[in-house]
């Protein structure tokens, strides 16, 4: 085979590092954003934060951008490439767009305060577990060293949710046959410790952890005899809301099994729940929306970026020509932070532009509820916007918007729909908000079933299968007709 060399001319995309920069940004949640800022402000001496407290740093000639360049950045450096329609009917505010405010939210290292302050993340944290709580009402009961050996043992099989995992037969296994354990020795330390807090701690069962509870109430009230009568023998029949079988089975009238079901449901059948503190998840909205002048106004969260731009002292260290590496690694430096206040100005232009678009959209869920939902779909705002649907993706995932109605993930503006009869489109939020009402507004006597239901949305024009109704209706946690049926 013989050598040669060819030359061809061809295309091909290639993803340059400030494409990458800019892509890995807008995908990026508010809280990790801000870690990110953090970062870059740390590792790059030509990037800094703008102080906007001292009235002495800001600049009067730029006072919504989101760059404070020098000399050496051009305004071709810092314009995006998208401009922002000046004829949409919602309102877009641009003022204060990149500002802090009070500074970062998250990322920003304090430069002091009180110790109270310092010390928030302790009173937040993830307080004592159900173990850690039942091991110190056990340091102070008095017990023999076997017996609290039993004990530990015991506390050591009780789930999260209070209720006793293992059964009599592994506990025997799991002690030393030396010790001669025997099964009275181990219920009567397990009877001890169904008297700790929380109450119900400890049940082998939802039957014998709803009977501890129902002990610490009035014995000589008549509600809660007929209770633990329901709870010991009759279970299964008010699992199965089988009312008419338990008061034929009881002899009991209606009001005395109202009062005696009333009872039981004071009763917590997961009492370590209370215990469960898991981390709080905060969630910091990047787009406020607030009507003023009959009009919906968007604008960017103030709080989720600082101000930012390229340090003037060592941007003017940089001499032309001079190739020391202390300059080179300046101008490296200081072409890096040019990339990076870009492509955040580019991430807020493109999430502020989307999301007015939602807005426009979705005015009706705005003032009338999820009921007015308007369905849509990536496709249509990728349109609107002359984006591709895989950016309007990564724009909308992790993004909340905030509006007078709650906070929601840009993602739940997108939903499918179903046709109606004269011939339109229902999105799926709206027919939810619908099921929702109308389980609201049943007969507790009567609750109305899938197919009822799917009955009524036609009657109102909305044309849905029994099936799907029963998926939206396990969606919004709504039990089956079976289950929903009360005594009134």
């Amino acid at each position: 085979m013989k050598q040669t060399l060819q030359l061809k001319m061809g295309q091909q995309l290639t993803m340059t590092p400030q494409l990458q920069q800019a892509i890995r940004l807008l995908q990026l949640s508010t809280l990790d954003l801000q870690q990110e800022i953090q970062e870059a402000l740390e590792s790059n001496p030509l990037l800094e934060r703008l102080e906007v407290d001292d009235g002495s740093e800001e600049r009067s000639d730029t006072p919504t951008s989101a760059v404070e360049a020098n000399d050496q950045v051009t305004a071709e450096e810092v314009q995006s490439a998208d401009a922002i329609p000046t004829d949409l009917p919602v309102d877009t505010n641009w003022d204060e767009v990149y500002e802090s405010g009070a500074g970062s939210t998250s990322g920003s290292s304090s430069s002091g305060g009180d110790d109270d302050y310092n010390d928030f993340e302790s009173y937040t944290a993830a307080g004592e577990t159900l173990q850690d709580a039942l091991l110190w009402q056990l340091n102070l009961t008095p017990m023999s060293e076997q017996d609290r050996m039993i004990a530990m043992t015991l506390i050591d099989s009780i789930d999260n949710d209070g209720m006793m995992i293992a059964t009599m037969e592994e506990l025997l296994e799991s002690f030393d046959p030396e010790l001669d354990i025997e099964e009275d020795e181990i219920l009567a330390v397990l009877h001890l410790i169904q008297n700790f807090e929380p109450s119900g701690v400890g049940g082998r069962d939802l039957r014998e952890c709803l009977l501890i509870q129902l002990r610490t109430m009035n014995q000589d009230d008549p509600a809660v005899k007929l209770a633990r009568q329901v709870i010991d023998r009759h279970i299964h029949l008010l699992g199965g809301k089988d009312y008419a079988g338990l008061m034929r089975r009881l002899r009991v009238s209606e009001d005395e099994l109202k009062a005696a079901i009333a009872c039981i449901q004071l009763l917590n059948p997961r009492p370590g729940s209370e215990y469960q503190n898991e981390e709080p998840e905060y969630v910091v909205p990047d787009v406020l929306v607030s009507k003023l002048n009959d009009r919906w106004q968007v604008q960017l969260n103030p709080e989720i970026a600082p101000k930012l731009r390229v340090n003037n002292y060592y941007s003017s260290l940089i001499r032309r020509g001079d190739s020391s590496s202390a300059n080179t690694y300046l101008r490296d430096q200081l072409q890096e932070a040019r990339w990076f206040i870009k492509s955040l100005q580019s991430r807020n232009e493109t999430l502020l532009k989307v999301a007015t678009c939602i807005v426009e959209r979705q005015q009706g869920f705005l003032d009338h509820g999820p009921e007015a939902m308007r369905p849509m779909i990536l496709a249509d705002i990728a349109e609107a916007v002359g984006m591709h649907e895989s950016t309007i993706s990564r724009v909308t995932t992790q993004k909340y918007m905030h509006t007078p109605g709650g906070i929601y993930e840009l993602k739940y503006f997108f939903s499918s729909h179903v046709s109606t009869a004269s011939g339109g489109e229902c999105s799926s939020v709206a027919i939810r908000a619908i099921i929702k009402k109308l389980v609201a507004a049943e007969n507790p006597r009567k609750p109305l079933s899938d197919s009822k239901i799917a009955g009524l949305l036609e009657d109102q024009g909305i044309n849905v299968a029994r099936r799907t109704i029963a998926k939206y209706r396990e969606s919004l946690g709504i039990a089956p007709s079976n289950e929903r049926k009360q005594l009134v």
